[in-house]
């Protein structure tokens, strides 16, 4: 049985009279999603239901409906603001999605990442079936290096694309059969693949993905190189990516996340040794501002490197 903060439920307008069903549903969706606009095409007797899976990182609905029209204006984005992205994914009917100028006409097999950061309308078919992930912007908007407000169709019909449904496919059908930490593990993994389809690499391990991988890493360890707890495991957490996936964009260019980590905090003890302004500073202060554990294990990874100690290549600029 599903453990910790794990949530699994169900709801359906049959448990309601007819008439009040709408006004159910508006309330259900509006209750665990931003504020949006709801439209019916019949409100006598509308039918739906979801089944919704949730952590305090990711939240998987799978939902059957009668035709509707759900949309997000910028007075509701300004006054109930969310980051968070969708993917949404038809199994059943259609869906039409209109945001930012773009129109993405969605069937089975195609899916789509909405921003409720913009505005959008989305219209959904009779008897429509669909899988709606919400994903935390930082793990998109880290790994992706950009903020972007998606319409796009996705093909989850073929290759990795088919991969991802297949997960949730079974993360439904496990749903009651999972904890927290898997579940969360699983999504980790989807959205993994899903930056891998919108960089346009949707082999696992391509070489456009992994050099995208590889140039955001490199500016991230540079930016905290002199932070002492920088590791593989923390650069893999903050941008949102698995360690594995950083491990292989690295090997893929030559290197390690350690190997990365130590070459950027002797370059950083390299410019401040010869920068006039850092004179006053030991060589013990520039190893703890620098994210050495010590001045001796600088002074040995620093003539490993350069041929020289800190100490002598201070001295030397010195003497130029």
């Amino acid at each position: 049985m599903p453990t910790g903060n794990y949530l699994v439920e169900a709801r359906s307008t049959d448990a309601v009279e007819p008439a009040e069903r709408a006004d159910f549903w508006s309330e259900h969706i509006g209750s665990y999603q931003s504020r949006m606009g709801y439209r019916y095409g019949r409100t006598d007797d509308f039918r739906g239901e979801t089944i919704r899976q949730r952590t305090g990182t990711y939240q998987l609905v799978r939902f059957r409906s009668d035709g509707i029209e759900y949309s997000r204006t910028a007075r509701q984005i300004r006054e109930d603001p969310d980051g968070d992205y969708r993917l949404l994914l038809p199994l059943t009917g259609r869906i039409v999605l209109r945001q930012d100028g773009r129109e993405a006409r969605l069937t089975p097999g195609t899916g789509t990442l909405v921003s409720f950061t913009s505005p959008f309308q989305c219209l959904q078919d009779p008897s429509t079936q669909a899988f709606v992930l919400t994903i935390p912007a930082r793990e998109l908007d880290g790994p992706l290096n950009r903020k972007s407000p998606l319409a796009t169709g996705l093909d989850l019909s073929r290759g990795l694309g088919r991969v991802v449904r297949s997960m949730l496919d079974g993360l439904h059908a496990e749903r009651d059969d999972l904890t927290d930490a898997q579940f969360d593990a699983v999504s980790d993994r989807v959205v993994e693949l899903l930056c891998m389809l919108t960089t346009g690499d949707d082999r696992p391990g391509g070489a456009r993905h992994l050099s995208d991988v590889e140039a955001v890493v490199r500016r991230h360890v540079r930016e905290n190189a002199a932070d002492p707890g920088l590791t593989g495991t923390s650069v893999a957490r903050s941008l949102g990516w698995s360690l594995r996936q950083v491990q292989l964009a690295l090997q893929h260019a030559g290197t390690t996340p350690r190997d990365l980590i130590r070459e950027e905090r002797l370059r950083l003890v390299r410019e401040r040794l010869r920068c006039g302004d850092c004179e006053h500073l030991t060589i013990t202060d520039l190893a703890h501002a620098s994210g050495f554990s010590s001045a001796s294990a600088l002074s040995t990874a620093f003539r490993q490197r350069f041929g020289v100690s800190p100490r002598e290549m201070r001295n030397g600029v010195r003497g130029t």
